[in-house]
């Protein structure tokens, strides 16, 4: 297939516009238009991930983390960045990061880990704001209908589990069509009074384009009269975290074990334990001590991630049990959930999960 098909997949479960202002994910090396055969899929890009894709003739990577963070000066192979991506140019292999996007979406990353823990009734911990934008257009009272269908068609009108929706206000409408003009209503050169109806609905940042498209092809004036703002409102299916119920509350310890199991971690470093039972949890995948203030403020009895420092430790302040797991630990499976989605999209492409560990920290036990 071609390498479009998959990344505009990829990019439909996980919009890049939802990653972080330092991320790097989508397409980093390759072409839109290169045939694609086989996918090789992995959690980072080393050498050893090209080599067997090589070996196994896949000539597409995909990973969670981006193999260039920043913009690269030289590409002369002296550091094992520069070194990956020549060997993948070399060998007209394509890269492609699904990273910070795929955090931030409702079924990514983080709810693999509720998943995998059996957390239920998971919930975004930190929603994201300025993803939303408001179109109001002006229609005359018949087509209306017409129009406000288009833009649902186009993904307009979604709230919550909510579709469709709109508000609606009659006013008056005026213009005088000018020379070269074609009015639908009214005479050139004569100021026309028009029944008409104010359409709202938002709409995702993303689909601004098909949006604007399906007002344009449906609405029946020459010339639309539109106004499109950005809202601060937060979506509350997009962003940082996740928050959720264990089936039944646990003791500290119990819960230590239960995660260190099914996370398949070698050691948790962790806060001092609680008198109180763990029920609620949240988590985040990577590097989360940024969202510990929300975790408290969610009301988690334990909040799972990584990366924490020494100092941040102390900021649980006994309000939860802080549980690092590890960066790689509580990712893991986010190569899993890649390659089940592919699978369910495309069930005849060839896809690989990769063989190798690529966590580069090691623990003497």
């Amino acid at each position: 297939m071609k390498l479009a098909l998959i990344t505009n997949y990829l990019e439909s479960l996980a919009p890049l516009n939802y990653q972080e202002d330092y991320d790097n994910s989508g397409l980093i090396v390759g072409h839109p238009n290169d045939e694609i055969h086989a996918a090789l899929v992995a959690l980072d890009c080393t050498e050893q991930i090209v080599d067997e894709a090589i070996a196994k003739s896949c000539n597409l990577i995909i990973t969670h983390h981006p193999i260039v963070f920043k913009g690269l000066k030289k590409l002369n192979g002296k550091t094992y960045v520069e070194r990956v991506v020549l060997k993948a140019i070399r060998h007209n292999i394509a890269l492609y990061a699904i990273h910070t996007n795929l955090d931030h979406m409702a079924n990514g990353v983080n709810a693999r880990i509720c998943r995998q823990l059996g957390i239920q009734q998971a919930k975004i911990l930190s929603p994201k704001g300025n993803l939303l934008k408001k179109l109001v257009t002006f229609c005359p009272e018949a087509q209306t209908g017409q129009v406000r269908d288009a833009l649902f068609a186009a993904g307009a009108g979604h709230i919550g589990n909510y579709s469709e929706c709109s508000f609606n206000g009659a006013g008056t409408g005026t213009f005088k069509a000018g020379e070269g003009s074609d009015p639908f209503v009214g005479e050139r050169g004569t100021q026309h009074h028009e029944a008409e109806i104010r359409i709202e609905t938002v709409f995702k940042g993303q689909d601004e384009r098909k949006v604007l498209l399906a007002l344009l092809e449906s609405h029946p004036y020459e010339e639309v009269a539109y106004d499109i703002y950005a809202l601060a409102n937060k979506l509350e299916t997009v962003g940082a975290g996740m928050v959720g119920w264990l089936p039944q509350e646990m003791d500290g310890h119990d819960f230590l074990s239960l995660v260190k199991d099914r996370m398949q971690a070698k050691v948790i470093r962790h806060t001092a334990l609680l008198p109180k039972k763990i029920k609620k949890v949240a988590v985040c995948g990577g590097s989360g001590s940024f969202l510990l203030k929300e975790a408290i403020a969610a009301g988690a009895d334990a909040f799972i991630t990584a990366d924490f420092k020494y100092h941040e430790f102390f900021d649980a302040e006994q309000h939860l049990v802080i549980a690092d797991i590890g960066h790689y630990e509580s990712e893991q499976f986010t190569s899993n959930l890649l390659i089940e989605n592919i699978q369910e999209k495309f069930p005849n492409f060839a896809i690989r999960l990769t063989e190798h560990n690529t966590n580069p920290i090691n623990y003497f036990i």
